[in-house]
């Protein structure tokens, strides 16, 4: 707890902090400070200076020895040692009543508090010498104030400035150690937020992708590392165990459609079983209930041949509905990939996908595999439960996110889950990851998704979610930040898709820069790539703005932040200085295609022309299909 008790958001923290016990005790000296001038206040019975006599020298508000409260009252020459064994006493000396005028010279002297002392053991003259030093009770002043005048006259300590001094020190206490504190509390949470993930020091955070067959970018055009080769990277970096989460298995060309390009997904599908069968290696698998679509025959294969342990999640058991929508790879619990890459071939060589994959982060490995643990006792129990376990608890989350430095980059970043059932305490829920980055945002915000709905699709109902919708809305309004959607445009898209989009677009200039564009995106393709299925789309799943980048595995319905499972990782750039960012390559990512020849503008002067060119050609290739399909 910070010097009044909070800290900042409201809640507690406990945690080690080395200017804690400086500031308690300035505090307990403030508060004796205060207690004693209460008592200078309240005390009624008080004595005068002027004679040789003391009386009514002493008001106790301290409880005695035996608890109880007394008041003591005594009458000795002023000349004499007295003391009480009882009570802590204080003294107050005035002067005599005669010469108290405007003008007077015998003036309050000394306000002591008198140190409780045992009856049997009489105070020495080492006693007086305490007082002495103390600074508040000179003994020359209160032997010879008759004599020699010194009551008050020559005296440093003036009654009137010892309320003043008092009342001077709390402020000081009151207004500076909170600022101190608020900026000791900041750096330090910043060091112990650098230092407790020292484990991000040898991490390498890279982005990849995978650019369908046919599909080229100019020549001047960013390139990440392809999906393919960082997964067999991955495989053939495994020394213990490879853990994976899926939403479906087709990897080798009999699932699909034999294609020359699905040799990639059978390279990786090979070294998978090589691992499992040659090398020794755990692989553990938690993938969606097998469908009649989807049998997902490769994991059985990995089960039977490669030693695997499958585990399989039914959602509508779970939750009532929805899927295992998570694409997760974790390699030792040391290395990841997380992205819109599903176990299948086509999202090697025909198919458009950006994710993310991170070497030697253990600490990132770790928060993910706590997600991967929620997935794996699910397949084993069968249902969700009412609380889950202390060791599934995260404490990265939006409010407190891991601060690390990647080559002189500062960067803060949280790992977000869906749906919210399934996020143990601590977990930031994926859909408020999402609203965190627009709410940031200070210039711009630029989507890419392959759906982009305000309503549930997959509900026996359609309703209405405007969540996201209104939160775009609201920063292209309220704070005029510019908002693009790159949205996919393919033979399964929903017509009606067009509907919400356009009345986004219509925001444009309805008040001064007001500013939402959209355009689609669209892979190219032939008659004989159109013969695979389920392919040649742009299923990319991320968020980049001036602050943040975000990676996904969700498309953007409120289906996918209801009932099904899905992860959303944050970076945010910590430091104006960043360069070459993860946030900024992302940026670079999404201009790449919004400025390439396969992104169509649908702003008022261009949706007409799209609509009359563009998509009669697509549908010249791709007949266009009513039903839909989760990817």
């Amino acid at each position: 707890m910070s010097f009044f008790g909070w800290s900042r958001g409201g809640r507690e923290s406990n945690d080690e902090h080395p200017g804690r016990n400086l500031q308690d005790g300035l505090f307990q000296i403030a508060s004796q400070a205060c207690h004693i001038l209460v008592q200078v206040n309240n005390t009624h019975n008080v004595s005068y200076g002027g004679s040789n006599t003391v009386t009514n020298v002493a008001y106790s508000k301290y409880p005695s020895a035996s608890g109880s409260s007394t008041a003591s009252a005594s009458s000795a020459p002023s000349s004499s040692k007295s003391y009480h064994n009882k009570d802590q006493d204080v003294v107050v000396l005035l002067p005599h009543r005669k010469s108290r005028t405007p003008r007077i010279k015998h003036k309050l002297s000394t306000v002591s508090e008198n140190a409780k002392l045992d009856a049997t053991s009489p105070p020495t003259d080492d006693d007086l010498e305490l007082w002495d030093h103390s600074g508040f009770m000179l003994r020359s002043d209160f032997d010879d104030h008759l004599t020699h005048s010194k009551w008050g006259a020559q005296g440093w300590c003036r009654p009137s400035c010892i309320p003043i001094s008092i009342i001077l020190i709390l402020i000081v206490l009151v207004v500076l150690l909170p600022l101190l504190d608020h900026t000791d509390h900041k750096h330090l949470n910043n060091w112990r937020n650098e230092s407790e993930f020292m484990c991000m020091s040898s991490c390498k955070i890279s982005l990849v992708e995978s650019i369908p067959v046919g599909m080229v970018y100019d020549n001047n055009s960013v390139v990440h590392k392809s999906t393919y080769l960082t997964w067999m990277d991955l495989i053939n970096s495994a020394e213990s165990t490879i853990e994976i989460a899926a939403l479906y298995w087709t990897m080798k060309r009999e699932d699909v459609y034999p294609d020359d390009s699905a040799r990639y997904g059978e390279y990786v599908f090979d070294a998978l079983v090589d691992a499992g069968r040659h090398r020794g290696i755990s692989i553990k698998i938690a993938q969606n209930a097998p469908t009649q679509s989807n049998p997902n025959l490769d994991s059985e294969y990995l089960a039977k041949k490669a030693h695997a342990e499958v585990r399989s999640l039914n959602f509508a058991g779970l939750l009532g509905g929805g899927v295992l929508h998570t694409k997760l790879w974790l390699i030792d619990r040391n290395h990841v990939y997380v992205g819109s890459a599903n176990m299948d071939w086509r999202s090697l060589t025909q198919v458009k996908e950006l994710g993310l994959v991170a070497m030697n982060c253990s600490c990132l490995a770790n928060d993910l595999a706590k997600i991967f643990e929620v997935y794996w006792q699910l397949g084993k129990e069968g249902k969700v439960p009412p609380n889950w376990p202390d060791s599934l608890s995260t404490k990265i989350n939006v409010n407190r996110t891991m601060n690390f430095t990647l080559d002189n980059n500062r960067y803060k970043s949280f790992i977000a889950s869906s749906p919210p059932p399934l996020s143990p305490k601590g977990r930031t829920n994926d859909i408020d990851g999402i609203l965190h980055c627009i709410e940031k945002a200070e210039r711009f915000v630029y989507i890419s998704v392959m759906d982009y709905f305000p309503l549930t699709i997959y509900t026996t109902k359609v309703k209405y979610w405007p969540v996201i919708d209104d939160a775009l809305r609201s920063a292209a309004i309220d704070r005029r930040i510019t908002v693009r959607l790159l949205i996919s445009w393919w033979k399964h898209s929903r017509e009606s898709e067009d509907s919400f989009l356009k009345s986004l677009i219509d925001l444009t200039n309805s008040y001064k820069n007001v500013k939402i564009e959209v355009k689609r995106f669209i892979v190219p393709t032939n008659a004989e790539l159109d013969r695979i299925p389920f392919a040649r789309v742009n299923h990319n799943k991320y968020m980049v703005t001036d602050i943040a980048a975000y990676i996904g595995t969700s498309n953007w319905s409120g289906d996918y932040f209801i009932n099904t499972a899905g992860i959303g990782m944050v970076f945010e750039d910590a430091d104006h200085n960043n360069s070459h960012s993860i946030r900024q390559q992302l940026e670079e990512i999404f201009l790449r295609d919004w400025n390439s020849p396969y992104a169509h503008s649908m702003n008022a002067s261009c949706f007409n022309r799209l609509d009359e060119q563009t998509k009669p050609k697509i549908n010249h290739f791709m007949q266009f299909q009513s039903h839909h399909i989760r990817a």
